[in-house]
């Protein structure tokens, strides 16, 4: 374990890395409905340290419904969508309810959900935009903290898939585009990485990486795709399902190796040299719940464990108040973002030393 310089030092380093915004998949499942290969962990026990504040919230919202699916956009604003009551699948007396917060969490008002009934809801958000799927009426967008939205049957809104990145794999076509605020186009030269499924980038650098015949492949363009460079990754250690890319706020690029089961740890790279250098970190976890380049050259992780960072070639478990069911992400202003089962938990003040830990309680009668 780190010793408390030692924390400290980690503390600082991390402060200059926060700054990417972690953005849910546009199709990913309900809210409500469990992914049948989401990783599985033991019940948590003794949270390993306190929080520093604890923002309960109860809500007019009648006990038959569960609790809700809950997402920030940053450390101020957030939503709240119950959309399931008796652990069922949505009814017609079980209309979703909606609820936003621009206080990170303080305080909770109801907004009017344009579409309540529907065989399915979803929720995202991204810095000033809220963006509700009701299945099968369609797409619901809001640019003033749900006041009004704007109503699209026809896949995702223009302003959320530009809010996935600047650039992106196009599915239909496997291409890579950049996002030109109307629409996607293919950048000047496509790179020649076979499989390709992530992108990840910061101003004009771009990282692609894919599987082919289970090997990894990756490249970068330093110039917003008109020149490709693809340097040797190194071979992993065991099976690799799925490759991602990732760049942290330094600048630093990875992929990570998610594992068939998604819950062993990754296979980690890093990139620098002639090509990409396997992070075999020593006492690493043998399961993870979430990974997140912070800058640094350090990588927080959340697991059965609890938390931990992995810097340089070790793996140090830090006393922070997170446990194997909470998801850590970094928002857009740098805030860690952490969603558990029955709370959220947000993480600031780093540029004044040890993170603020604040967990976010949302309850209903």
């Amino acid at each position: 374990m780190l010793g408390r310089s030692s924390r400290l030092l980690v503390t600082l380093l991390v402060v200059p890395a926060l700054g990417a915004c972690s953005i849910g998949d546009v199709r990913r499942r309900p809210p409500v409905a469990p992914t049948p290969s989401a990783p599985t962990t033991t019940a948590p026990g003794p949270l390993p340290a306190s929080f520093d504040e604890v923002r309960q919230v109860r809500v007019e919202v009648p006990e038959r419904y569960d609790r809700p699916y809950v997402e920030f956009a940053d450390a101020r604003d957030g939503y709240a969508l119950f959309a399931a009551c008796d652990g069922k699948p949505l009814a017609p007396s079980c209309p979703a309810l909606l609820y936003g917060t621009a206080d990170g969490g303080r305080s909770w008002r109801k907004l009017r959900h344009p579409r309540p009934s529907a065989a399915n809801q979803q929720l995202y958000t991204a810095p000033g935009l809220l963006v509700l799927l009701s299945e099968p009426h369609g797409w619901y967008t809001s640019t003033d903290g749900g006041t009004t939205f704007t109503h699209s049957r026809s896949g995702p809104p223009p302003v959320w898939v530009g809010a996935q990145g600047r650039f992106q794999v196009v599915e239909s076509t496997g291409k890579v585009a950049e996002w030109d605020g109307r629409r996607l186009r293919p950048v000047p030269v496509q790179p020649d990485v076979p499989g390709i499924n992530t992108v990840a980038s910061r101003d004009d650098q771009i990282v692609v990486a894919g599987l082919h015949d289970g090997r990894p492949f990756a490249a970068i363009s330093p110039d917003g795709g008109r020149r490709w460079f693809r340097q040797p990754v190194s071979p992993p250690d065991g099976e690799v399902a799925v490759l991602r890319a990732k760049i942290d706020p330094t600048g630093t690029a990875w992929l990570i190796g998610e594992r068939p089961d998604r819950t062993s740890f990754p296979a980690l790279w890093r990139q620098g040299g002639p090509g990409w250098t396997l992070v075999h970190p020593e006492d690493r976890p043998e399961q993870i719940s979430s990974m997140v380049p912070v800058g640094g050259g350090m990588v927080v992780v959340t697991g059965p464990d609890g938390a931990g960072m992995v810097a340089g070639d070790r793996y140090h478990r830090m006393k922070w108040p997170l446990t194997g069911e909470h998801y850590l992400m970094a928002l857009a202003d740098g805030t860690f973002y952490a969603r558990g089962p029955d709370d959220v938990v947000l993480a600031s003040g780093l540029f004044l030393g040890p993170p603020h830990w604040i967990r976010v309680v949302l309850d209903h009668r």
